[in-house]
C-alpha cells in the first residue's frame, strides 16, 4: 500500500493477536489550501499570541493551558499535568465484543480507516477474522489508544479487507428528539401516500460518490487557474431551476382535496359520475390577487 500507516499494532481477541496497520480512509489533503500573505510584500504571515490585556507578544515558554472556572477566572495546567491524563498506548485494538452488523446507529460514526496486514506473511489470522465476521454477519467493537486518546472502533469486513470506523461517545451525540419534538403528528394515507411513493419511485438511483459534485471546490480551482493564467475571472452561471411545486398542494390535488382542476383520476371519475346522474357541482371560486380599493 502506497499510503503511510498512521498507526501500527494488532487486533487483540483474548490471547489471539492479529497484526494490523491503520490507514486513513478519508482525507482533506486534496482540497485547495490558502496561506495568509502580506498584500504589500507578498510574504507569508506568522501567527503570534499576544496578551489580551497588555497587547504584548508572549514567548513560547510562557504559554500555558488554562481552564475557565468562572468569568475570566482560570486554573492553569502545565504540560506535565496534561501528560498525566494521556493513557498509555499498548498498540492493541482490544475486541470487547461481536454484535450484529446493523446494530450500531450511524449517528455514532466518526472517521473511517482501512485495517490491513502490515506484512503478507501475517495475513492468515487476518483472513480468518475477516471471513469469520462475514459468515456471522457481525462486526467487532474494539477499544484502543489512538492519537493520544482512548477511542472505540467498529471493525467490519469489506471485500478482501477490514474497515475500522471510530465511534463518537454517547455524550457527544445529541438526541434527535431535541430537533424533532416540534414536528406535529401527521398521518399520510391513501392516495397521498401512493403519490409520495410514485415520486420516490421516479427518482430511484444508486449510491455513486464519484458522481458527487463539489461545486465550490471546482469553482475555486477555476478561479486559481484563471489567476495563474492572467485571465478574467468569470462568475459561473447559476444552475437553472424548474418550477418549484408545493408537495402538500400536489398531494391534495392528487387526492382531490385541493379544489384544483388537477384532481386525481379517482376524484375526476367520481365528479364525472355525479354529473351524469344530474347532480350539480359547484365550481370552487378562484381566490383573487387584486387588492381591495
Amino acid at each position: 500500500m502506497a499510503a503511510r500507516a498512521s498507526w501500527k499494532g494488532s487486533i487483540l481477541i483474548g490471547d489471539i493477536d492479529v497484526p494490523v496497520a491503520l490507514y486513513a480512509g478519508a482525507s482533506t489533503s486534496e482540497r485547495i489550501a490558502f496561506h495568509l500573505l502580506n498584500r504589500r510584500t507578498g510574504n507569508r504571515l506568522k501567527r503570534q499570541f499576544v496578551d489580551s490585556e497588555t497587547g504584548k507578544p508572549v514567548d513560547d515558554e510562557d504559554e500555558v493551558k488554562g481552564y475557565e472556572t468562572s468569568s475570566n477566572e482560570f486554573v492553569t495546567l502545565d504540560p506535565e499535568d496534561v501528560a498525566g491524563a494521556v493513557p498509555e498506548n499498548d498498540h492493541h485494538l482490544t475486541i470487547e465484543g461481536f454484535i450484529p452488523e446493523d446494530e450500531v446507529d450511524d449517528l455514532f460514526f466518526d472517521r473511517p480507516y482501512f485495517l490491513a496486514p502490515p506484512d503478507k506473511r501475517e495475513a492468515g489470522a487476518y483472513a480468518v477474522l475477516r471471513d469469520g465476521l462475514k459468515a456471522a454477519k457481525s462486526v467487532a467493537l474494539a477499544k484502543a489508544v489512538l492519537f493520544r486518546r482512548v477511542r472505540h472502533m467498529l471493525i467490519r469486513p469489506d471485500g478482501d479487507g477490514l474497515i475500522g470506523i471510530t465511534l463518537n461517545f454517547d455524550y457527544q451525540v445529541r438526541s434527535p428528539e431535541e430537533a424533532f419534538e416540534e414536528i406535529p403528528e401527521i398521518s399520510i394515507k391513501g392516495e397521498m401516500l401512493e403519490l409520495a411513493s410514485h415520486i420516490i419511485g421516479t427518482k430511484k438511483g444508486t449510491f455513486d460518490p464519484a458522481a458527487f459534485d463539489d461545486r465550490y471546490e471546482n469553482a475555486l480551482a477555476e478561479v486559481v487557474k484563471a489567476k495563474i493564467e492572467g485571465r478574467k475571472i468569470v462568475k459561473p452561471p447559476q444552475p437553472e431551476r424548474g418550477k418549484v411545486i408545493d408537495l402538500m398542494q400536489a398531494l391534495r390535488e392528487s387526492a382531490g382535496m385541493g379544489g384544483s382542476e388537477k384532481a386525481s383520476p379517482k376524484a375526476k371519475s367520481k365528479a364525472k359520475a355525479g354529473a351524469s346522474k344530474g347532480k350539480k357541482t359547484a365550481a370552487t371560486p378562484r381566490r383573487s390577487h387584486k387588492k381591495a380599493s
